[in-house]
């Protein structure tokens, strides 16, 4: 299986980074995709979760969008042929070393312009088998902490096979209940979103 990649990294810190990309419209990472980077010359790969996405613009697409009647042939060129670009901003929630994979930080934040890819069905499964990165979630302030635990959830039971997917959720929705059990409010809004999937 290739690997698909989303991009580079712009600037990184040990919470999480940012990738520069300029990558086609079908092939743009979705909200709660697991993702890995190179750390550690390669000895080690932090896996992270895309919690937000930005399309940036550039003059030439202001000129366009600011004109009452845009050239539609320049407007269906941009759609069809312009690469844009795009920021994808992740958060660490853990790392593989060797063969295994941890939850947490990872010890070393990627480094300017390593590749950024989409972890495959069977990484997402390995690093989900335990869900206790979700603490770092449920904790963080800086990403929409609730949105993406659903989100990522919902991806990795679509990255089991079928009959295992029910079984995941549930087992997703007892790790919750036993991280979250004081904040009952919390819990039964993150439960009635993930049920819905």
């Amino acid at each position: 299986m290739t690997e698909l990649l989303i991009g580079r990294v712009l600037r990184s810190s040990i919470r999480g980074f940012v990738a520069g990309s300029h990558i086609p419209e079908p092939d743009v990472p979705v909200f709660g995709s697991f993702v890995k980077a190179e750390i550690q010359r390669g000895a080690t790969e932090l896996i992270g979760l895309v919690y937000d996405i930005q399309i940036a613009d550039d003059p030439f697409i202001r000129q366009l969008v600011l004109q009452e009647q845009p050239d539609q042939v320049a407007v269906a060129d941009q759609l069809r042929n312009r690469l844009v670009p795009i920021e994808v901003s992740v958060v660490a929630v853990g790392y593989r070393s060797g063969d295994g994979f941890f939850h947490g930080l990872p010890p070393q934040p990627p480094i300017m312009l390593n590749r950024i890819l989409i972890c495959d069905a069977a990484e997402v499964r390995a690093f989900t088998t335990r869900l206790d990165f979700l603490r770092l979630l449920l904790d963080s302030r800086e990403v929409p902490a609730d949105e993406l635990i659903v989100s990522c959830l919902r991806l990795a039971a679509q990255a089991r096979p079928e009959p295992e997917r029910r079984l995941f959720l549930v087992e997703a929705g007892r790790e919750l209940t036993r991280q979250m059990g004081a904040d009952v409010v919390r819990l039964e809004a993150l439960l009635s979103r993930l049920g819905q999937g």
